[in-house]
């Protein structure tokens, strides 16, 4: 009885946060000023963040509209435009990849099914070869003990066979790629394809994303997928086993398994944009050095038929606070199941507010529109240097949106990678400015599980040796859902990051040369590494 009291209080906590946080549901455009504010950002973010917009998925229409957006505000500070052809924009070929109808599998002669059973990992760039096509006809498969051991079986126990995985431990050991990095799987190139047996755990977001498909830019010889990997259920490992596999030794041979079929892929509705503008410097001397702001302009689009907006958010309240990327199994299935009870109960007493855009408010949104502010900023203010600052979900990081967030809250990832001198410059930056934000660099860890260092924007400047540093105030229970808007923003610690940021560009600028880049510079055609 305590647990169900407890989950109809937290059931109820999205309508009390709303109202503390005194943002509206739709907000009236007002005129922006030069200086970073929070009503600035707030007008900015709700036209970025409206449906109508469509969730700015790339290729599709919606994020044409976005862009144009974008492009239209930069031409009306007075920038100049630095895409293709004088344009404001750099178009690129984008192509969908989802799973081929026509994929299938068996076990020991059982067929499988799809989503149930298992789930293809698509061909994802960034991972360097992962995600290619099966083809495994009646292929023994060799159990290779957990991801990362260094007891895995041998390359020659696995050639032409099907590599069984099993999670390594901690609640991210789903992400095999963290662990099982690219010197071990193309130890096993000669293998049919891996096998991870984390089909269970996977988080709701993983699942749908696998579910189904993808964007990305035409396969290249850099980037070509080229190794199968597959998720599947600890019932059909155990299957492929013969039994249960505790005591089962890395190189044991197990069943039998077919799987042939893996992906289809089609060019999108529209092209990927990014939109590319410059602010002329005050030194015609530096004339080729720039400070480079960057953010994503897209999100995740439309999602099936909606969800009531309200019961979702009061769900992963309870059951996933850090959103799409929760890396604890927060709920047990006891709550999970009160909470749809409670839910249930609710929704026959309320009208449901039924959403199914992924506006991506904070998660893209928060990021782009901090590029206008600054753009307005330095119209008025130019400047010179070399760097890149990159910025991505800035607007929440509060004591409810994760684990040790408040007031000052901010994650830093890379600032020292390349430049020690540029991560000692954003810290004297924060104190000098009295901006009050304490960092965390608990993300920016060496082999950890996220590896956010390699899977955002600014990488595509480290790999060039380019010093970067990328501001976040992190995850929380809207990411990657229809539920995150721009009416859960704080716009006063938004605008405090965004000046922030402005200010540490400004330092990098006024600076009588370059920071030294002091570490070691990535091989920039290699395969990243945090």
């Amino acid at each position: 009885m305590r647990i169900h009291s407890t989950l109809l209080v937290l059931a109820f906590l999205p309508s009390l946060v709303a109202a503390q946080a005194g943002n509206p549901l739709k907000h009236t455009p007002q005129p922006t000023t030069t200086a970073i504010t929070p009503a600035d950002l707030m007008t900015r973010l709700y036209i970025f963040a409206d449906d109508s917009m469509e969730g700015r998925e790339s290729g599709m229409p919606g994020n044409i509209r976005g862009t144009d957006y974008i492009a239209r505000e930069l031409q009306r500070l007075g920038l100049t435009p630095a895409g293709d052809q004088g344009s404001w924009f750099q178009d690129f070929a984008l192509e969908e990849t989802r799973l081929d109808p026509a994929t299938k599998m068996s076990v020991d002669g059982q067929t499988l099914e799809t989503g149930k059973d298992f789930l293809m990992f698509p061909p994802i760039p960034q991972l360097g070869g992962l995600g290619a096509s099966f083809s495994a006809e009646n292929t023994p498969v060799v159990y290779g003990g957990k991801i990362g051991d260094l007891a895995n079986a041998s390359p020659d126990a696995v050639a032409g066979k099907l590599l069984l995985l099993t999670p390594a431990d901690g609640p991210a050991g789903w992400q095999f790629w963290a662990r099982f990095g690219p010197a071990q799987w193309q130890r096993y190139a000669a293998a049919k394809g891996i096998v991870v047996m984390a089909l269970d755990s996977l988080p709701d977001m993983v699942r749908g994303f696998l579910s189904g498909s993808t964007i990305s830019m035409p396969d290249t010889a850099a980037f070509q997928a080229r190794f199968p990997v597959m998720y599947v259920t600890r019932a059909v490992a155990e299957r492929m086993m013969g039994g249960p596999l505790a005591g089962v030794l890395p190189g044991t041979e197990g069943k039998t398994a077919t799987v042939t079929g893996g992906f289809v892929k089609r060019p999108t509705l529209a092209p990927g944009r990014n939109v590319v503008a410059i602010v002329p410097g005050s030194d015609p001397a530096l004339k080729g050095q720039y400070v480079a702001f960057g953010a994503h302009n897209d999100h995740d689009g439309i999602h099936g038929p909606g969800e009531d907006h309200d019961s979702l958010r009061a769900y992963n309240t309870v059951i996933r606070p850090e959103g799409a990327e929760d890396m604890g199994k927060v709920g047990t299935d006891a709550q999970r199941d009160s909470v749809r009870g409670i839910l249930d109960s609710l929704r026959r007493l309320r009208p449901a507010r039924i959403d199914s855009v992924m506006n991506g408010a904070d998660d893209d949104g928060t990021g782009s529109m901090a590029l206008l502010e600054l753009a307005e900023y330095f119209v008025k203010n130019p400047a010179q240097r070399s760097a890149q600052l990159n910025m991505d979900m800035i607007g929440r990081g509060t004591a409810t949106d994760i684990r040790n967030g408040g007031p000052g809250y901010l994650q830093l990832i890379g600032s020292r990678r390349l430049s020690t001198q540029l991560g000692d410059l954003v810290e004297e930056v924060n104190t000098a400015g009295r901006h009050g934000f304490t960092f965390d660099y608990q993300f920016d860890a060496n082999g950890h599980p996220q590896q956010y260092y390699c899977r955002s924007d600014h990488y595509n400047y480290a790999r060039y040796g380019i010093p970067i540093v990328f501001f976040s105030t992190g995850s929380h229970r809207d990411y990657h859902m229809v539920t995150d808007e721009p009416q859960y923003i704080d716009y006063g610690k938004y605008a405090g990051v965004v000046n922030l940021v402005m200010d540490v560009g400004r330092a990098v600028a006024d600076r009588s040369e370059r920071v030294l880049v002091d570490q070691p510079r990535p091989d920039p055609k290699g395969q990243c590494v945090q």
